[in-house]
């Protein structure tokens, strides 16, 4: 079976070679090419037939967004990973490509001075994100659908079917997205406060608080260290750090550190997760969404000890379908569902009588 080939196209050579020889030395992909910049990228893509491309945000001539738009008028298929930068504008322009059809993103090395490291780091942060979005074969992992997941039979119904006093949502791998549809879908104010991580550097998880406080009625903040939790808000973790729940007298706030990475990841939503669990005890609704790795899982299970409810987005409108899937697959979730039925199922559980999403 070939390879996967991809396409590189970034204005900086330094860059170019980096991501060549990361792929080059993998025994998995192969490079179909490079390009300087977009116009060359549209020129060499009927020839090189790609199956995956690398698509550099900020450059000359023709930027990564306006490449990516006239890609997608003709082929809505091809995963496209854009390369970013850690600042606002780069931010900005991420979550734009993603709202016009980028597959995912990965920060660009800022300042290549080992070469040797950048290509390590390379290595670690890009190889995962392309075979994640190529077919590859996968001759020991079954194919097979799991059987739907039944609640665990010592989680009283009383408990596990009734209103909810916290909602917490983790995701990763297209998440940025499918926040957006939820958030856009939920009309009417949350009657309780909702607690997110999604996997997120600085600086992108502020603007992602933002463009969601932009389509929704409830406020969308990113979270403050002894912030209050109220109703009718959301706090997304802050890119770096850790976020907590912890009840202060009669008030929960939130409690931001910088402890170990957790699953490689901080923000980790099992770090969220299993202080919601110790906080809210049954009275949680936790909702995994899309993305890579098994972040959320161990939480998942804190949740489901104490009783509460868990949803997770289904293998069909996922991105990628790994966080979810494990804890599907581990039985803690009671309901596994697309995702434009989510936010029904939101309005359901927070009161027996709560309004159902447009």
């Amino acid at each position: 079976m070939p390879k996967p080939r991809v396409l590189i196209v970034d204005d900086t050579s330094v860059v170019r070679r980096l991501l060549s020889e990361v792929i080059e030395r993998d025994d998995e992909l192969d490079v179909a090419g490079t390009a300087p910049n977009g116009k060359v990228a549209l020129m060499k893509l009927p020839q090189l037939n790609p199956d995956i491309i690398t698509l550099d945000i900020e450059m000359p001539e023709m930027d990564g967004i306006e490449t990516l738009r006239e890609i997608r008028k003709v082929d809505k298929r091809t995963p496209v990973i854009m390369l970013s930068s850690l600042t606002r504008t780069g931010a900005e322009m991420t979550f734009e490509a993603l709202s016009a059809g980028a597959t995912d993103y990965l920060l660009k090395p800022a300042k290549v001075t080992d070469f040797a490291t950048t290509l390590k780091e390379l290595n670690q942060l890009l190889l995962p994100k392309l075979k994640a979005h190529v077919k590859l074969p996968e001759p020991t992992v079954s194919t097979a659908q799991p059987a739907p997941a039944k609640p665990s039979s010592a989680i009283p119904n009383s408990t596990s079917n009734g209103p909810f006093n916290i909602l917490c949502i983790g995701t990763s791998t297209g998440g940025p997205n499918a926040l957006e549809t939820i958030f856009h879908r939920l009309q009417e104010p949350l009657s309780v406060p909702a607690v997110i991580v999604q996997h997120m550097p600085p600086v992108f998880t502020r603007t992602l608080a933002e463009r969601l406080d932009k389509i929704s009625p409830n406020r969308v903040f990113e979270g403050e260290d002894g912030q209050l939790l109220e109703p009718g808000c959301a706090y997304i973790a802050p890119g770096g750090k850790h976020m907590e729940v912890k009840r202060v007298g009669n008030e929960v706030r939130l409690h931001l550190h910088e402890g170990p990475p957790e699953n490689s990841c901080r923000p980790a939503v099992d770090t969220l997760f299993r202080s919601v669990a110790s906080t809210y005890k049954d009275g949680a609704l936790g909702i995994i969404l899309t993305g890579m790795g098994q972040d959320g899982l161990r939480g998942c299970e804190a949740l489901h000890e104490q009783g509460s409810r868990i949803i997770s987005q289904d293998q069909k409108t996922s991105l990628i379908w790994g966080m979810p899937r494990a804890v599907t697959e581990a039985n803690l979730a009671h309901q596994t569902l697309p995702l434009d039925n989510i936010p029904g199922a939101i309005y359901t559980r927070m009161s027996s009588h709560g309004p159902l999403a447009n």
